[in-house]
């Protein structure tokens, strides 16, 4: 990324969070009583997720691929232990783990407002690649190639060009170019046992981020894209496009 992109890039990071928490901050005490009042239990949801890609490694014939790592917050939209007999899985369309408030607040977007903070601090952007856990991250990795590099050189983000383009899950709206070629991207020989496999939204996401990851590398391309994307995130909100 080059030093002008990464200047900028940061400022409009801290004027963006900035004037979110104060356009939003009205609102959060009565999201917070809405997630409390449908399911009691913690307001707030503390994860760790995967960040920058630092490298790759091999041990023992295993492949470890590592990222630095942080703790992303978000309004909590799943049920109170949500995976204690599961385990680390990914959210997916229609997910019975998910409140009703919580259904609500992925469809606007508004779980993510907590991130602004996270913003702030220097952990994730505004703009960027969506963080994945570490153990789903790598597991994904393996089965979609090049997927790390989705993290290379640049920090996670509360939207991106994925999120204003694709459903909550990375589900691809019909009337999207992308539309034509999902018949070659997902589930391309039909096999029945992996219609709706979970990797095959994740390998659209990551096709959304490498283009995104390539306007970085000049500044006129990064900042038309950087605004585009900030200015249509309010709009996805508003329409609820995603699950």
């Amino acid at each position: 990324m080059r030093l002008s992109v990464r200047i900028t890039k940061r400022a409009i990071d801290l004027v963006g969070a900035t004037a979110g928490l104060f356009l939003t901050g009205p609102f959060l005490p009565v999201i917070a009583a809405a997630i409390y009042i449908d399911s009691p239990g913690p307001i707030l949801f503390r994860q760790k997720r995967a960040g920058k890609l630092l490298g790759a490694s091999t041990h023992n014939g295993v492949r470890r691929i590592q990222f630095a790592e942080f703790h992303m917050h978000k309004f909590r939209t799943m049920k109170p232990d949500a995976e204690k007999y599961t385990g680390p899985v990914l959210a997916e369309k229609g997910d019975p783990r998910i409140t009703r408030i919580g259904r609500f607040l992925r469809k606007t977007r508004l779980d993510e407002l907590p991130q602004l903070f996270d913003v702030l601090l220097g952990s994730m952007s505004l703009v960027g690649p969506r963080p994945e856990r570490p153990e789903l991250l790598n597991q994904l990795a393996f089965a979609i190639p090049l997927f790390e590099e989705r993290m290379r050189d640049v920090k996670p983000g509360i939207t991106g060009l994925a999120q204003v383009s694709l459903g909550y899950t990375g589900s691809v709206n019909q009337n999207t170019e992308i539309a034509a070629l999902v018949g070659t991207l997902q589930n391309p020989f039909q096999l029945p046992e992996a219609a709706g496999a979970v990797a095959d939204d994740m390998r659209i996401k990551l096709l959304y981020d490498l283009a995104y990851l390539l306007t970085l590398e000049k500044f006129t391309a990064f900042l038309s894209m950087e605004t585009r994307i900030i200015f249509r995130t309010p709009l996805v909100m508003v329409r609820g496009v995603g699950q």
